[in-house]
């Protein structure tokens, strides 16, 4: 595949939506020099397909007069583009520079003059001088993914020579000239098509770009562009929805991204900027689907703690359980009641979260009887990390706070029970959490790309991940 296409070719989609991004990208120098030199070498080896018909035709020729030549079976040996060039051009797109290129190809050559006589014999031709300019633009298709266009391609073959072998060589010179002009105008028609077969290509590839990437089966992240680029002569910026959506249905969150400025940093080849509001419209997706609840039972507390999901436990801080249940195991429910908020600071993620628990008490025929309901107020700190192509994380508890909203038990001092829910959440909640959060969820990628030498800063209102990008 062709990386430049990444690398490159990607920034210069006209967006139809005109909104505040999620998710910012900054293509460096460093990324375009990759891109360019994987890409230059894609073309090297379409234009080395060139494949030249055979030619015939008649030339006067003093003082033999007509010579009826046909030159067939001509092939490339050699082929090089040691002088290119992918260039910026800020605001406007892409300019592809190719000058100083040769092309070295093999043929047979055969002539009839003088009604009887015939020769024939093989030939070198060595074209030096080649030079290939585009201009490049990119349009963006119905799913905001980028199709490559090449607007305005021109081949000009600077000088040509032929070497003959065979046959009586004071004929062939006489009008090697022909011969040249017909060769090099045969050629140039063929490189432009090329060199557009080239740039289609590119757009199979573009279409793998993950504008709409599935996490799981609740939610998918939309990576769409969503204003045009920012186009310098160092640099590309792009500006992508970054917003996680319920899978089969497309919510707006009710609150809005704020804009946001990537530093100038030049180091890797790739900088992704994630906003809070990428993170917090996954908080808003999921508390949606109804899955940010968790139901506790005895087996997923570590055999290793003194405290027991039952009533004999819960009966030492609250004795009109244990007086009314008694000898029963208890079963906890943790719900979210709204989305929760995640904020970013200077090297601090931090999460706030509002909950209810329920406690129940499990009758032996397993039905549930209700017990209490506690309101939570706490927060956690994140860490997060790239995993291959993921983002993910792992939360740690900071704080909580915990208030009774029902009794069915008569009054109780809540703070009795802090301890006991401490240990809860700690021990099952959070663990429980970190499974899912190990797992991540998609980067914008195009193709089989890799993310190497990775760095993650957390900082104020976005994270900036910098790294450099392998193509397999």
């Amino acid at each position: 595949m062709s990386p430049c296409c990444w690398l490159a070719l990607l920034a210069l989609v006209s967006p139809t939506l005109a909104t505040n991004p999620g998710v910012k990208l900054k293509l460096t120098e460093k990324a375009i020099e990759y891109g360019k030199q994987i890409g230059i070498a894609t073309l090297q080896q379409k234009l080395k397909t060139i494949q030249i018909p055979d030619i015939a035709g008649t030339e006067k020729v003093s003082p033999i007069g007509k010579v009826k030549y046909s030159l067939t079976e001509m092939k490339i040996v050699n082929l090089g583009l040691p002088k290119s060039d992918l260039t910026l051009v800020p605001g406007t797109g892409i300019s592809l520079s190719i000058t100083n290129a040769f092309i070295n190809l093999h043929g047979n050559w055969r002539v009839r003059y003088l009604h009887v006589i015939k020769d024939s014999g093989s030939f070198d031709l060595a074209v030096s001088g080649l030079t290939v300019t585009d201009s490049l633009s990119i349009l963006s298709d119905e799913t905001g993914r980028p199709t490559v266009r090449g607007v305005n391609c021109e081949a000009i073959v600077g000088s040509a020579s032929v070497k003959f072998h065979g046959g009586a060589s004071w004929l062939y010179n006489l009008f090697s000239s022909f011969i040249d002009k017909a060769l090099r105008s045969a050629m140039q028609k063929q490189i432009c098509p090329l060199v557009a077969d080239a740039i289609n290509d590119m757009n199979q590839h573009l279409k793998t770009l993950n504008v709409l990437a599935k996490v799981d089966n609740h939610a998918e992240i939309e990576y769409s562009m969503v204003t045009p680029p920012s186009i310098s002569k160092s640099s590309i910026d792009l500006n992508l929805k970054g917003e996680f959506y319920n899978i089969g249905k497309h919510q707006e969150p009710p609150f809005s991204p704020t804009p946001f400025s990537l530093p100038p940093q030049i180091n890797n080849m790739l900088y992704i900027g994630v906003s809070a509001f990428t993170a917090n419209t996954a908080g808003f997706v999921y508390n949606n689907a109804g899955v940010l609840g968790l139901r506790i039972t005895d087996d997923m507390i570590p055999p290793s703690s003194p405290i027991r999901l039952n009533t004999r436990t819960l009966g030492t801080f609250v004795p009109e359980i244990s007086k009314r249940f008694p000898g029963l195991m208890v079963e906890l429910l943790v719900q979210t009641v709204k989305e929760p908020t995640i904020s970013f600071q200077p090297n601090n993620v931090t999460v706030q979260a509002s909950c209810t628990m329920t406690a129940y008490a499990v009758q032996t025929n397993s039905t549930l009887t209700p017990l209490f309901i506690l309101n939570m107020e706490g927060s956690v700190s994140a860490r997060l990390f790239v995993a291959g192509v993921m983002l993910a994380g792992a939360i740690t508890l900071n704080k909580f706070e915990i208030t009774l909203g029902t009794s069915y038990v008569g009054p109780f001092q809540v703070q009795s029970l802090d301890n006991i829910f401490r240990i809860v959440l700690k021990d099952v909640v959070i663990p429980q959490i970190n499974v899912r959060l190990e797992k991540g969820f998609p980067l914008p990628t195009i193709g089989k790309m890799e993310l190497i030498n990775t760095e993650l800063q957390v900082l104020k209102g976005y994270m900036l991940i910098g790294t450099d990008v392998k193509f397999t």
